[in-house]
């Protein structure tokens, strides 16, 4: 069978605008605020999807609203589609919700009661191998949940708890864009394990085609699918028209590299946030602005408001970073400052 051939099922648990109430960290020092859930269950299954449309494989976003939607709606969803195999993203908690501790870990599940018990099993456990290879994590097993999301639901389903939001390490990872970006392509390889076809990378700028007005198929829809991540507001529909032009020419606009609504290796860089990475200062703005933005807020450093925007605030967060990992304190983020930065947590 063609990747194409499998249709995949992608669903976060719970709500983010509004969120779900009682789904949050507790307050986390420094950024003083709660994490909700879904900030990383949604960032989580995007890269799970994006991964999963450069393997060609067919994809349905269960819940693409940004509010929670209810069990019984999703698995009505879920079960009107036919798909091969459906993975769920969560975040689990431990205790009253108020304070940190120290349970931790990562765990996959199953349900019994599904009809492809068997095949839920391998599955939760595909994914359960690949996940464990990443970020070093309390690795908890694979286990059988009886949820409606894993029950109720007429094809192979497992479900992923990628660490304890009342836990401050793992609660910082929530947050963090390349553990969220981690664990949607170790999905995906776990989803390619259990489905015998060969993962395609990431990084790797060859694998990504040019694309320009006409272009179709899956790659266009990965385009469109993170255009829309960075809040333009085009059709996913897997067809490079107009609107996905100007969109590319607006993106390419926004980080000052060439216009020309063609998507060529730069562009792919930009949209996907790939090493190597630039020298940033204040006055810069685009995707690297953001995503060295979310870095810094993972680091419980604030930086007034992620919108990839490097202002006066963003450039005191970069001094304060370097001050505390005994780096030149100039507010510029080149090599050295961005080799600490992109080291996830440990």
């Amino acid at each position: 069978m063609a990747n194409d051939d499998f249709y995949i099922g992608a669903n976060d648990e719970h709500g983010v605008n509004p969120p779900t109430i009682g789904k949050r960290t507790p307050i986390v020092p420094g950024l003083n605020r709660a994490i909700y859930e879904n900030e990383f269950n949604r960032a989580a299954k995007n890269k799970f999807i994006e991964a999963c449309l450069r393997n060609s494989f067919s994809v349905y976003d269960v819940k693409p609203e940004e509010q929670d939607i209810s069990i019984n709606e999703r698995v009505r969803r879920i079960n009107s589609q036919n798909l091969t195999l459906l993975v769920t993203f969560a975040y689990n908690a431990f205790g009253d919700g108020t304070t940190f501790n120290s349970i931790s870990g990562l765990e996959t599940f199953y349900s019994s009661l599904n009809p492809k018990a068997s095949q839920s099993q391998t599955l939760a456990t595909d994914l359960y191998n690949s996940l464990i290879q990443g970020t070093p994590q309390n690795g908890r097993g694979v286990k059988n949940l009886d949820i409606a999301v894993l029950s109720n639901v007429n094809c192979v389903s497992s479900l992923i708890e990628s660490g304890f939001m009342t836990n401050l390490r793992e609660a910082r990872l929530m947050i963090n864009p390349l553990y969220q970006t981690e664990v949607g392509e170790e999905s995906c390889q776990g989803v390619c394990n259990y489905l015998n076809t060969t993962y395609i990378g990431r990084d790797n700028l060859s694998n990504y085609p040019l694309l320009r007005r006409g272009s179709r198929g899956n790659f266009v829809y990965l385009l469109q699918f993170l255009l829309t991540q960075y809040g333009y507001n085009i059709a996913v529909d897997g067809i490079f028209g107009a609107n996905t032009e100007n969109a590319v020419r607006q993106f390419q606009n926004n980080n000052s590299i060439s216009v020309d609504g063609i998507v060529g290796s730069t562009t792919w860089k930009y949209l996907l946030t790939l090493p190597s990475y630039p020298t940033l200062r204040q006055g810069n703005r685009g995707s690297y602005v953001k995503f060295m933005q979310q870095l810094l807020e993972s680091q419980l450093i604030p930086v007034g408001g992620i919108d990839g925007i490097f202002g006066s605030k963003t450039r005191q967060a970069v001094e304060t970073f370097q001050s505390y990992n005994n780096l030149t304190v100039d507010g510029i983020v080149g090599p050295n400052t961005w080799a600490i930065l992109t080291q996830i947590p440990q």
